[in-house]
């Protein structure tokens, strides 16, 4: 079988039309029609071969949603029609502790959808069917396609913090993830707190569920109420003492968003009020079907920025240059 795709054929070049082939070998593969496919700064990442695991030609896109079209014989969850989503992880052992508890993304022998494969800037691809995960009806797939990645990566994070309803949420930033943490943290019965820089975002941020918004915070900016999470989603070294001291006991600093220099944090920061700080992955296979489910009762969307196929290099030239709004998504049935 012949895919179409678009390929970087060297580190950091704009993507051309190429052609591979690919069949359903596997008992559990699937074989999906695409529809869309989002772009993250992971794959200009990967394009650019900045974690020095790029093969070239690279087909990028990993927030892939489209329709089932051919099944292995051992496929029994998915049937021929169904519309399924695949975000950055499309494989792991399933023997490890980290799978058997249901933490298949934390599996040392997981598999990244495009990390020694091609990904979803494509026509069809073939995954394994139990990293294929079916997509509600009320959400159209273009929404879908960031919440495969985005979209898991705030909700995950937060679950794994301790959010439940009727807390207190600090957010920082307001791109790409912080919009999407915004929705899910307010959605969910919380009062949320947004740190931003821009003063633009302000209005949008309260728009979008938010109950404070603290412009350029500084140390005098306290919060009215200490939070239970924060969670940052730039990748900006802050003063990271001044968001520890607006956390209530047992509050969690959580990292998806990573700065360029290591944290220099005094233990006594975080001993006296039983303080953490911790880092968040995207989720396993389970927390991406809770996040699939919360999202269609709440009706949390990205805010997205759609383009055709044809366009996909100026999509990913916007997306370098920070100037989508808040999530690229390529429409490859336009």
């Amino acid at each position: 079988m012949i895919i179409n795709s678009f390929a970087a054929e060297t580190r950091g070049s704009i993507l051309s039309p190429f052609t591979y082939e690919a069949e359903l070998t596997l008992p559990l593969d699937c074989k999906i029609e695409i529809e869309t496919c989002g772009i993250c700064h992971s794959d200009i990442h990967m394009i650019d071969n900045d974690w020095r695991s790029s093969v070239y030609p690279f087909v990028g896109g990993h927030e892939i949603v489209g329709k089932v079209v051919e099944i292995g014989k051992m496929v029994g969850h998915l049937k021929i029609g169904d519309r399924v989503g695949v975000g950055w992880q499309s494989g792991a052992c399933l023997e490890c502790r980290d799978c058997l508890r249901g933490d298949e993304n934390l599996c040392d022998h997981n598999k990244a959808t495009i990390v020694g494969r091609h990904g979803g800037f494509a026509d069809n691809i073939i995954v394994d069917s139990r990293f294929a995960f079916k997509i509600p009806e009320n959400i159209e797939s273009q929404f879908a396609s960031p919440l495969l990645c985005a979209g898991i990566t705030v909700f995950a994070a937060l679950k794994y913090a301790g959010m439940k309803s009727g807390g207190h949420i600090g957010i920082i930033g307001v791109g790409g993830l912080g919009h999407l943490a915004i929705q899910f943290a307010s959605k969910l019965g919380n009062k949320v707190t947004v740190f931003t820089t821009s003063e633009d975002k302000a209005d949008f941020a309260k728009n979008l569920g938010a109950s404070e918004v603290y412009l350029n915070p500084k140390s005098k900016n306290k919060v009215k109420n200490k939070l239970d999470i924060i969670l940052n989603t730039t990748h900006n070294d802050l003063d990271w003492k001044y968001y520890l001291n607006q956390l209530d006991s047992d509050g969690t600093l959580v990292f998806v968003g990573v700065p360029p220099t290591p944290l220099n944090v005094h233990v006594g920061l975080l001993l006296g009020k039983r303080k953490r700080i911790m880092a968040s992955p995207i989720g396993g296979r389970s927390t991406i079907v809770e996040m699939l489910e919360i999202a269609s009762e709440h009706d949390i969307k990205p805010i997205i920025e759609v383009f055709k196929k044809e366009e996909i290099n100026t999509a990913l030239t916007k997306v370098r240059e920070n100037k989508v709004r808040y999530r690229a998504v390529v429409d490859f049935k336009k």
